[in-house]
């Protein structure tokens, strides 16, 4: 049975291009609907296309009252898509840029994944005729939305096939762009949501029916909607998923350190500041550390759990090697966690102190800036714990600050200059047990009966934190 398909066209001045565009789609022969909105065309082209309806049956037509952006219109069609029950939206600009010829086979990428996007990337010779000034600028754009959002594909582009049975409706109301930075913004989103995406390769000849439509201005918007995400991003990932699945509080444990507060959304200028900083510097320095670490001590299809695990914004990566169970107090943490790592096998809400819920055996288990926020005797205990959940010769790994790293210094000041402004707000809990030497590492571990396996403390991550790598004995 074929599936419910939709080819939505958006236009604005298209007089000349809509009625060629809709009888080239027509003589394919697709089982499928057409829709056009138009953006109150000053020549004419929505009382075009609403002739045209008498001749197409299956031609639906909306008009919207100006020029509202490029973005919305593909929204709308979006959401009206979903209303109608459409299973498969395909898009397309007017201009024939986009060749009708392609659709079937984008429709057919759609089969195993969830987008499928014509890229002008794939083939060679694919932008006959662009001459050099706009060749140059497609092809940063391209290197933009590769280096800033990751994004390998062809993110800039309207040819698309979206299943629609496949992808949650809520992932689009996570976009906001209404212009032209829709198009990345959209595919950045959904990738982020685990949507699967393919790609096709399409030839782009220079635009010969009608002109671009992207101003100077909306440029310039669109770059700004980009760092805008990248920055996001690195803060705020979360920002960009859906939630997973709730989260099973446990009402009998208390956080007297109130981790709630720290990992709940900021809104004073100077932790505003704080985040970014530390969002930056754990996607920097923690995450290359981290793969490095957990790639040299566990197999893939390991079993690891994340002790204290946080917002995990640098656990996504091990996450595609590695079964990751995380646990922590906070359950603003574990919101985050979730969001930003929906593969995750399990997520709990327990204490560090008492892991039962989380289960036994694991391969490894690791925590990230923890342990300074503990005494000696609350840190014996969370040894002894993780002791306790691994399997024989499993593996602890812990990242620790150090007492004499450049943060403590600034993180020091930085808080001495809020009390002298009067403000009691501290960045983070305190950090009442920073490491001090390897001797008095060796002993709390000894004591929990793990053997250290590997010590690493220097500038790789700027003389911060020390990887510790111990092994149950």
């Amino acid at each position: 049975m074929a599936l419910k398909t939709l080819i939505f066209i958006p236009t604005f001045n298209e007089r000349e291009n809509a009625p060629a565009m809709l009888r080239e789609i027509d003589q394919l022969g697709l089982d499928s609907d057409i829709l056009f909105i138009d953006d109150g065309s000053p020549d004419g082209t929505g009382m075009v296309l609403d002739e045209l309806r008498l001749e197409y049956p299956r031609l639906a037509v909306r008009h919207r009252a100006g020029k509202l952006g490029i973005g919305s219109a593909h929204q709308e069609a979006i959401q009206w898509a979903s209303d109608q029950g459409y299973a498969v939206l395909v898009t397309l600009d007017c201009d024939f840029t986009h060749s009708p010829s392609d659709i079937p086979y984008l429709i057919e990428a759609t089969n195993e994944a969830d987008v499928a996007i014509g890229s002008r990337w794939l083939a060679k010779d694919s932008l006959p005729g662009w001459n050099v000034f706009r060749r140059g600028m497609t092809r940063l754009g391209h290197l933009l939305t590769r280096s800033l959002l990751r994004l390998p594909h062809d993110a800039t582009g309207a040819f698309r096939v979206y299943r629609l049975d496949r992808v949650e409706r809520e992932v689009f109301s996570l976009i906001k762009s209404q212009g032209y930075a829709f198009f990345f913004e959209s595919l950045f989103v959904l990738r982020a949501c685990g949507a699967t995406i393919a790609e096709i390769p399409i030839i782009l000849p220079a635009r010969t029916y009608g002109s671009s439509k992207m101003t100077t201005r909306s440029a310039w918007h669109s770059l700004q909607v980009l760092f805008l995400l990248s920055l996001t991003n690195f803060c705020h990932p979360e920002r960009f998923r859906l939630s997973v699945r709730e989260i099973a509080i446990d009402d009998s444990l208390s956080d007297p350190q109130d981790w709630d507060a720290y990992w709940e959304e900021k809104k004073f200028p100077s932790a505003i500041a704080y985040e970014l900083i530390a969002a930056i510097y754990r996607n920097t320095f923690i995450r290359r550390r981290l793969n490095r670490v957990i790639g040299e001590n566990f197999q893939p299809g390991a079993r690891l759990l994340h002790g204290g695990c946080g917002c995990g914004q640098v656990d996504g990566d091990i996450q595609e090697e590695m079964q990751i169970t995380a646990v922590d107090i906070s359950t603003a943490a574990l919101a985050l966690y979730q969001r930003n790592n929906p593969q995750a096998i399990a997520v709990f809400h327990a204490s560090i102190f008492n892991l039962s819920s989380a289960g036994e055996s694991f391969d490894g288990y690791y925590n990230l800036g923890v342990l300074e926020h503990f005494t000696k005797d609350e840190i014996r205990r969370i040894l002894s714990e993780a002791f306790r959940v691994l399997r024989s010769g499993g593996k602890l790994v812990v990242f620790w600050p150090h007492a004499h790293a450049p943060s403590v210094y600034v993180l020091d000041f930085w808080h001495g200059v809020l009390r002298l402004m009067g403000l009691s707000q501290r960045l983070h809990p305190p950090e009442i047990s920073l490491l001090k030497s390897r001797a008095e590492t060796l002993g709390l571990f000894t004591d929990a009966g793990f053997k250290i396996s590997s010590f690493q403390f220097g500038p790789a991550d700027l003389w911060i934190q020390a990887v510790i790598v111990a092994e149950k004995g």
